[in-house]
């Protein structure tokens, strides 16, 4: 669910404002989760009063960094870029969590978190390895760069502040923090006389990212965290170049190539190998 953020990522140009879809996206997921969990969120808005700048930061990293300036950097980042720069998140989500959040990491895990890398790299420089020295750092690599150790930091500080709201409860209010985070920068943007003229494909691309990786991938995320620990539940981070390969031939009718194959063969049984507890 989440590649199709990355899809969306690269036909955005010219058609919506980045902050503009990132403000889209979460007023969809406040909207609808919501009104889901408005009994539960009635119950803990004293919590929510007194934790809310808690959750400003959480909608700083998870929703303005993570989500719009992603938007942002796939204006000049190339989608390989995006691709091998946005899947080192795990790494740095694994790191932390065993330095600072003390989880346990056993060396099979640490061996299938490098396996599971190889896979991603192999599928993101399409088998050819050489190409690597090839890469051109941009002022888009920086913002998704800066994307991938803000999820990093989401992840964790969910994990290092609790809270009583359950997953689909939290992902709302955080959604509406991150809808007054972003809301600025929308108006910003609405001054520029680049800012394209609303269109239906906007409002299409608003739903898609709303309601995939919006509301869909972040509430089976945060379950699997508060399930797996956050260090495990990152490894899901790696099957997005796989699945991004997926969306493109299913949408954009790109060609799956056998480099597809053989990073399966590596992610697949490094992700299982970095989850397996003993």
């Amino acid at each position: 669910m989440w590649a199709f953020n990355f899809m969306v990522a690269r036909m955005a140009p010219g058609v919506i404002e980045p902050h503009g879809l990132a403000l889209g996206r979460w007023l969809i997921v406040t909207v609808c989760l919501g009104w889901w969990c408005r009994a539960e969120i009635w119950q803990f808005r004293s919590h929510i009063r007194q934790d809310w700048r808690r959750y400003l930061v959480l909608s700083t990293f998870g929703m303005l960094i993570c989500g719009a300036w992603v938007y942002v950097g796939a204006r000049t980042s190339s989608a390989m870029n995006i691709s091998l720069i946005y899947s080192s998140s795990p790494v740095f989500i694994c790191l932390a969590a065993v330095f600072w959040l003390k989880e346990r990491m056993r060396w099979w895990q640490a061996l299938g978190v490098l396996i599971a890398l190889l896979g991603v790299v192999h599928v993101v420089v399409q088998g050819h390895w050489a190409t690597l020295s090839e890469v051109q750092w941009v002022e888009g690599d920086a913002l998704i760069l800066l994307a991938a150790c803000s999820w990093a930091a989401f992840a964790l500080l969910q994990k290092r502040w609790p809270s009583p709201l359950g997953g689909l409860a939290r992902l709302s209010v955080m959604a509406f923090f991150g809808c007054l985070v972003v809301l600025p920068f929308v108006l910003w943007e609405a001054t520029l006389p680049s800012t394209p003229a609303w269109t239906w494909q906007a409002g299409a691309m608003v739903l898609v990212v709303g309601v995939f990786p919006g509301i869909l991938a972040y509430s089976v995320y945060a379950w699997g965290q508060q399930l797996l620990g956050a260090s495990r539940v990152s490894m899901v981070l790696y099957l997005g170049p796989l699945w991004g390969a997926v969306v493109s031939w299913g949408v954009l009718s790109e060609p799956l190539g056998l480099h597809h194959l053989l990073g399966a063969l590596l992610i697949l049984p490094g992700v299982a190998l970095a989850q397996k507890s003993g």
